[in-house]
């Protein structure tokens, strides 16, 4: 298995934290996801502990700063963006070309700025488009969706942004299929479009 600087950094932590227990003892097992770690001392004690190497990996990926794209999507100050504005600085003498990103926060449209070198690498968030059918609208301002495997997801509140809000309102009460589109990123989801299909 290929080692992770991370991971032996937190089992050294651990050694000092329990320095009664020998190393040679230990028998350490590793989640697939590298998230959570057993450390086994001897056969009646156990102990887990969460590691934060490698946590949260799956929901971004590289890219370097050079190639991203006006329309296309980067992680500021930890939320996931969209590019609307990219200028990129001459190389000088001794530096090196900059990429100034002008971006909009894809939840909530909050205007963000970064400036990063252009050969060096940036997070992107993987953006995920999921349709559902709209089944219900509860008092408390969540919908019941109902998924392709014919379960219902019901941990979605209605959108914030006012237009799609009033489609979606007007036309469930006025009786129409509607399908709702679901964007997700780094954990969060929003409710980004509403399709009429039909009358119910």
């Amino acid at each position: 298995m290929r080692s992770n600087p991370s991971i032996r950094r937190e089992l050294i932590t651990y050694h000092h934290q329990r320095p009664s227990v020998p190393p040679s003892s230990w028998r350490v097992v590793i989640h697939p996801a590298q998230r959570v770690i057993k450390v086994a001392m001897s056969d009646s004690e156990d102990h887990h502990f969460e590691s934060k190497a490698d946590a949260g990996a799956s929901k971004t990926f590289p890219m370097q700063a050079g190639a991203i794209r006006k329309g296309g999507y980067l992680v500021i100050k930890n939320r996931p963006c969209k590019v609307v504005e990219v200028s990129t600085s001459k190389t000088g003498k001794h530096g090196h070309a900059k990429c100034h990103f002008v971006a909009l926060d894809i939840f909530n449209g909050k205007k963000l700025e970064d400036i990063v070198p252009s050969s060096h690498n940036c997070d992107v968030p993987h953006v995920d488009r999921t349709e559902y059918q709209l089944i219900d609208i509860s008092e408390d301002g969540f919908v019941s969706l109902l998924t392709d495997n014919g379960s219902t997801k019901d941990d979605l509140k209605l959108p914030t942004d006012d237009a799609i809000l009033t489609q979606l309102k007007d036309g469930f009460a006025e009786g129409k299929d509607l399908a709702l589109t679901v964007m997700s990123a780094m954990g969060e989801e929003q409710i980004c479009a509403v399709k009429d299909v039909g009358p119910r």
